[in-house]
């Protein structure tokens, strides 16, 4: 926590309030149609693979999920690159990011560095994160329903979750899927700026297994593979709790099934 805090002063020292949030216009533009699209295509592939997993309904959720999530990566994930790339370097703005990636580092290739480590990651994180969700509200319900459901008799099984238990299903179904998925994620980071590093050539000449050995080579597990894991808990806890509340809470303005399976 200490170098979180040492990491923020220095931000703040160096770039003011608004470099805490430089990078932030490309991120909201890529989590609108990531979000999108996860959600909307989850349902898709839930209705699909339905007949598949009928006797296992949260299994059905972890698969749908993975799928989802790595349809809205292949889809958004040219700007991810750039919102990387635009806050790391503080003195290049969007337009000369994409300008150099384009002409410079690659062409449309350069868009999709690290993709490979991304989608491995994004498999799990999005599957997790849909199914450790449906099973803590399922044991919510199930077992508090007094204190942490309200009644709604067109939802399967009659009750849904209220609005605080909501966020807490979404923050730890967040925690637990990106706890398994991080090491992938510092991955997928150093591929996307491997470009502008000091040594360039060093992680992204042998692919995303190369780049994974050298992180652990040079900087062990908690230093490399989980650095800066106490700073991401902050962000992706109250993230995915917020996104799975709206998600749920919008289904249910808009009349729609949120379900609750026993």
């Amino acid at each position: 926590m200490g170098s979180v805090l040492s990491s923020l002063r220095q931000v703040l020292f160096k770039e003011g309030f608004v470099g805490l949030f430089k990078g932030n216009g490309v991120q909201m533009l890529r989590i609108f149609p990531y979000a999108a699209i996860q959600f909307s295509t989850f349902e898709q592939y839930k209705k699909f693979l339905k007949p598949f997993f009928s006797n296992h309904p949260h299994v059905n959720k972890l698969v749908a999920g993975s799928l989802a999530g790595l349809t809205a990566v292949f889809v958004t994930y040219p700007l991810d690159v750039v919102r990387s790339r635009v806050a790391f370097e503080l003195e290049v703005g969007m337009v000369d990011t994409v300008r150099a990636m384009l002409y410079l580092e690659g062409g449309l290739r350069s868009f999709y560095r690290g993709i490979i480590p991304s989608m491995l990651g994004m498999a799990p994180y999005s599957g997790l994160s849909f199914f450790t969700y449906e099973v803590i509200k399922s044991f919510f319900l199930e077992y508090f329903p007094d204190i942490l459901g309200k009644p709604c008799p067109q939802n399967t099984g009659g009750l849904v979750l209220i609005v605080p238990a909501k966020l807490v299903c979404g923050g730890l179904a967040g925690a637990v899927a990106q706890t398994i998925s991080y090491p992938l994620d510092v991955v997928r980071r150093r591929l996307q700026l491997s470009s502008i590093l000091p040594e360039p050539h060093k992680y992204n000449r042998g692919g995303w297994v190369h780049t994974l050995v050298m992180v652990y080579r040079d900087d062990g597990i908690s230093k490399g593979l989980f650095r800066g894991m106490t700073v991401n808990y902050l962000r992706i806890m109250p993230m995915v709790g917020v996104s799975f509340t709206a998600y749920e809470t919008l289904k249910q303005a808009l009349g729609l099934d949120t379900g609750f399976d026993r």
